[in-house]
């Protein structure tokens, strides 16, 4: 096992909880939020961002213009049926989404959703740590390194899940700053 890997994954597993972060609203317009939205275009799903160009003209604005505009009914219906909670305008050519403040009853919400999205990224992070260290033993038991070279991994590997899980909980203070900032 090697420790470059293992940070890679731990790496990744930050990235995940990044981007399950940007999913979330803050109040202000932000395109990510988006992201997770699939519309059902010719039978097949398809990524919104795929079918629009999505834009933010102002802080409380989404829009979406579709590349087809015969697509605009099904780019509606894919965002009033997601969990993004906002109801889509459509004009014919653009679809608007107007992002209303958020009550403070709402932000506590949404603070602990992203602490959700956080433990999932800190078991992620435990996983990983978990495999590596396995492995290590494993290859201790196969006689392939000696006993103090996987102490000293198994050390070192403890070590990066302690980093990336403190890396968790920072991304995390700095989200819940954003979401409780009115």
């Amino acid at each position: 096992m090697k420790l470059a890997e293992v940070e890679t994954s731990m790496q990744k597993a930050i990235e995940s909880t990044q981007r399950s972060f940007n999913t979330i609203r803050t109040g202000r317009a932000n395109t990510s939020l988006l992201d997770r939205i699939i519309v059902e275009y010719y039978g097949s799903p398809t990524p919104l961002k795929s079918l629009a160009s999505i834009n933010t003209p102002d802080a409380s604005t989404i829009t979406i213009q579709p590349f087809d505009p015969s697509s605009i009914d099904l780019i509606e219906k894919a965002i009033s049926l997601s969990d993004v909670g906002l109801t889509p305008n459509n004009d014919g050519k653009i679809v608007r989404l107007n992002i209303p403040p958020l009550t403070s009853e709402r932000r506590k919400e949404l603070v602990k959703l992203a602490a959700k999205y956080a433990e999932e990224g800190k078991v992620s992070i435990r996983n990983i740590r978990r495999d590596a260290i396995d492995a290590v033993r494993k290859q201790e038991k196969n006689k392939e390194i000696s006993e103090d070279e996987s102490r000293d991994l198994q050390d070192e590997i403890q070590k990066l899940t302690d980093q990336y899980t403190s890396n968790v909980d920072d991304i995390l203070a700095v989200k819940e700053k954003d979401i409780m900032t009115v």
